[in-house]
């Protein structure tokens, strides 16, 4: 199988601010290497405040970096024929409120050489993929936080782009919307795009992404894919639901789990693992009770996550 061709790359990126009256210095990246693949779905996790939009500005070339190097497309991020091929939309961008959403598109249309026929074309097309053809004549200040995060994915791929850079595009949406743009991302990747977004949203990024960095304190602290991070032995403990046990058999299984929750006959055991498993069924057996269910509960991004910020003494 071919290797999937790295279309962006950062060796050793950091940056520094100075801050306050006498200028101390403040690390918010300190040595990233990170590789984005072609065609894949990449997640840039981290808590608030962990230097992703810092990141993101510098891929963009909208700050620079104190030191290290970053490539688009085989190419220095200065490159004004690599940016060409890449679309890009904030954490909160600024859209003037009394363009329609026609107008805001022929706009950034108009900034990639796009005219006439062809503009229209393309524009017909966006609003139909990001679900906003009805509000194509509507003034931006009249959207909801949804329409406003669409349109502006719209004009992300205003230009046909091959890599999408997000940053934060599922943030302050309440779940309906959340769902739109997960759709959303996942027809972007099935036409071709490498999507890179950042994100703190961990539900999301764990639907998503085929791999994923965590980012805490500026410093990268984890990345591949999400199998391969939380590992094969992930199970953390097995919850059996039982009904008909009484007092007797709940006096029996008790000091073989963790936890035991009684909800009227039904009862939840919380087993330390598999080696409980064969025990507990032998002692509900004996009490002529019924096993309901029996699910493994594993790891998850979460626990990963929260596992990497405490270790690295963050806060998330």
């Amino acid at each position: 199988m071919a290797i999937p061709t790295v279309i962006l790359k950062t060796e050793v990126l950091r940056k520094t601010f100075k801050v306050g009256f006498w200028g101390k210095q403040v690390t918010a990246l300190e040595g990233l290497n990170l590789e984005v693949r072609q065609g894949e779905v990449f997640g840039f996790l981290g808590p608030n405040g962990a230097g992703k939009t810092t990141t993101l500005k510098m891929l963009m070339g909208l700050i620079y970096p104190t030191s290290g190097k970053a490539w688009l497309f085989g190419k220095d991020i200065g490159n004004a024929e690599a940016k060409a091929r890449l679309g890009f939309l904030p954490e909160s961008p600024y859209f003037y409120d009394y363009l329609t959403g026609i107008e805001f598109l022929q706009f950034y249309g108009h900034l990639f050489g796009l005219r006439g026929g062809s503009l229209h074309r393309r524009i017909d097309e966006l609003l139909d993929l990001v679900g906003m053809t009805h509000a194509r004549d509507l003034q931006l200040r009249k959207f909801s936080k949804g329409m406003l995060q669409r349109i502006g994915i719209a004009q992300a791929l205003i230009n046909d782009p091959e890599l999408v850079v997000l940053d934060e595009p599922m943030s302050g949406l309440d779940p309906i919307g959340r769902k739109e743009i997960r759709d959303l991302i996942l027809r972007l990747k099935e036409t071709g795009k490498t999507i890179f977004f950042s994100s703190h949203i961990l539900h999301d990024a764990e639907l998503l992404c085929d791999r994923v960095s965590i980012l805490v304190k500026g410093r990268l602290v984890a990345m591949g894919r999400i199998s391969d991070l939380i590992g094969a032995a992930s199970m953390q403990s097995i919850e059996a639901v039982v009904e008909g046990l009484g007092s007797d058999g709940l006096a029996q299984v008790r000091p073989l789990t963790i936890k035991v929750t009684v909800h009227g006959e039904r009862a939840l055991l919380v087993l330390n693992g598999q080696e409980q498993v064969d025990p507990i069924l032998d002692k509900i057996r004996a009490a002529k009770a019924k096993l309901i269910s029996l699910t493994p509960q594993n790891s998850s991004l979460e626990d990963l996550f929260m596992r990497e910020v405490r270790e690295q003494g963050g806060r998330a």
